[in-house]
C-alpha cells in the first residue's frame, strides 16, 4: 500500500505530462506532422554547438575518476561555483564567490534543496497565482503550507494589496517566478521593489526571517528589450533558484544552481543546512559532467530570436482570430483566455484538431490555457489553420 500523501499526489499528477504522453499517442496514430503538441515546455531548439564539443573534449581529456566521481563538496566543484559567480558578478555587479553557489540538479532539484533548509511543518510558502504547478507538491514534500494570491487576469502582474494581507507570522517563504511560468510576463523593477519594502516591513512587524526564492530559469529569454531585475540587489533575505534548462536547452540534463548571498541571515547556517539537504534528498551533488560543461559554456546562449519568431507567429496568429491573451515579454508560453469558462472542455474540444493545450487550472488560474510555444516553428504554421477551424466553433 502507497503512502496516504501520495495517494493524493498520484490522484492529482501533472497534467502538464499527462497531455505530453498523450501527444505522443496521437503521434503514432496520426503522424507526428499532424499533432501540435504546445504541452511541455521541452525546448525544440538544440543546445550551442559547443556544448556538444566540450562534452566530446571532457570525455575525451578527463580522467574518469575525476569527471565521474563524487565532488569533494555536495556543493560541487569548487572551480565550477568559481566561474557560476564570476558570470554573475560580471553581468549584475554582484559580489559572490564560489562559497555562494550550490550547484544543483536543477531547478527542480535546487527548490526541493531551500525549502527543506528552511521549512517546518505548517511553515506557510506564498505564491502569485499563476504559478507552475509544481510548487504545490515541492511545498507539501516537506510538510508546509502553500498560500496562494489570487491572478490579477488584466496584466498578470503581482496583486501586491492581496499579498500583504497574506503575509504572517507563519509565512517563511516567498516563490517569485519572472519571466513567469505560464503567463509569460516580467516583473518590473518597480514592482520588485514594492514586494521588497512589504517583506522587509513584516520581517520587523513579527520579528521573522522571510525569504524570497526567485525561480530563474528563463531569466535569458526575454523580448523587446525588456529587463529582468535581479532580486538579490533589492531585498538582502533573497536566495536565487536558476537551471540551464532553458538557458542552454538541456532540460533532460538536470543542472542548475542555487545563490545564497552573504546577506542573507546567518547566511553561513544556511549554506551548511542547503549542503546537507542535498546529499541527504538523494541529490549527493549536481551531475559532475554537466558542472564541468557549465564551468566552459558559462557565455553560451540558446537561440532567444527563435523563440521570438514563434512568439510573434502564435500570438499574432491567434488574436486575430479571436482569441485574448496577454502578449508574452519572456520565457516562451502564451497564456490564452478560454472562450468558454470552462478551459479544460475548450483543451478536450481542441483535441479534435490535434491541438494540445494545458488547462490553466495546473497553474491555480481557471478560464485560461498554456501553450508552449518552444515548438518548431513549421508545427506553428500547420497549427494556425486548425486554430481557426477551432475558433469557429466559439466565435
Amino acid at each position: 500500500m502507497i503512502a496516504k500523501k501520495m495517494k493524493e499526489m498520484v490522484k492529482n499528477s501533472s497534467a502538464i505530462r499527462a497531455m505530453f504522453e498523450e501527444g505522443t499517442k496521437m503521434a503514432s496514430l496520426y503522424g507526428k506532422e499532424q499533432v501540435y503538441d504546445f504541452s511541455l515546455g521541452n525546448p525544440n531548439v538544440p543546445a550551442p554547438a559547443s556544448v556538444k564539443k566540450v562534452i566530446i573534449d571532457l570525455v575525451s581529456e578527463e580522467d574518469p575518476k575525476e569527471l565521474h566521481g563524487y565532488t569533494n563538496s555536495n556543493s560541487g566543484y569548487q572551480e565550477v561555483r568559481e566561474t557560476v559567480a564570476d558570470s554573475l558578478n560580471r553581468r549584475f555587479g554582484t559580489s559572490f564567490s564560489g562559497k555562494n553557489i550550490i550547484m544543483t540538479v536543477g531547478a527542480a532539484g535546487g527548490l526541493n534543496v531551500i525549502l527543506k533548509t528552511i521549512l517546518d511543518p505548517l511553515d506557510e510558502v506564498i505564491v502569485f497565482c499563476p504559478y507552475f504547478g509544481e510548487y504545490r507538491s515541492y511545498v507539501s514534500n516537506f510538510d508546509g503550507v502553500l498560500v496562494e494570491v489570487s491572478a490579477d487576469t488584466n496584466t498578470f502582474q503581482p496583486n501586491l494589496e492581496e499579498f500583504e494581507k497574506k503575509i504572517t507570522a507563519k509565512t517563511k517563504a516567498i516563490i517569485l517566478n519572472t519571466p513567469n511560468n505560464p503567463s509569460g510576463v516580467v516583473y518590473p523593477e518597480c514592482v520588485i521593489r514594492k514586494i521588497s519594502e512589504l517583506l522587509v516591513r513584516k520581517q520587523k512587524e513579527f520579528g521573522t526571517d522571510i525569504y524570497l526564492i526567485s525561480d530563474e530559469p528563463y531569466r535569458e529569454i526575454v523580448y523587446d528589450g525588456v529587463e529582468v531585475p535581479f532580486l538579490t540587489q533589492y531585498y538582502d533575505n533573497t536566495i536565487v533558484v536558476y537551471s540551464y534548462s532553458k538557458s542552454l536547452s538541456l532540460p533532460g540534463e538536470r543542472i542548475g544552481y542555487l545563490v545564497i548571498p552573504e546577506e542573507v541571515s546567518q547566511c553561513d547556517l544556511v549554506l551548511a543546512a542547503a549542503n546537507v539537504a542535498n546529499r541527504i534528498l538523494g541529490f549527493v551533488n549536481a551531475p559532475t559532467l554537466l558542472q564541468k560543461v557549465v564551468e566552459r559554456c558559462i557565455e553560451e546562449q540558446t537561440d532567444v530570436a527563435y523563440y521570438d519568431r514563434n512568439r510573434h507567429t502564435l500570438y499574432e496568429g491567434l488574436t486575430k482570430l479571436g482569441f485574448e491573451c496577454v502578449k508574452p515579454e519572456g520565457a516562451f508560453y502564451l497564456f490564452l483566455k478560454s472562450p468558454i469558462p470552462d478551459e479544460k472542455e475548450f483543451c478536450e474540444c481542441a483535441k479534435k484538431y490535434h491541438i494540445l493545450m494545458v488547462p490553466g487550472s495546473s497553474f491555480s488560474c481557471p478560464g485560461y490555457v498554456r501553450l508552449a510555444y518552444c515548438v518548431s516553428y513549421e508545427t506553428i504554421l500547420r497549427s494556425l489553420p486548425e486554430f481557426k477551424k477551432l475558433a469557429e466553433e466559439y466565435f
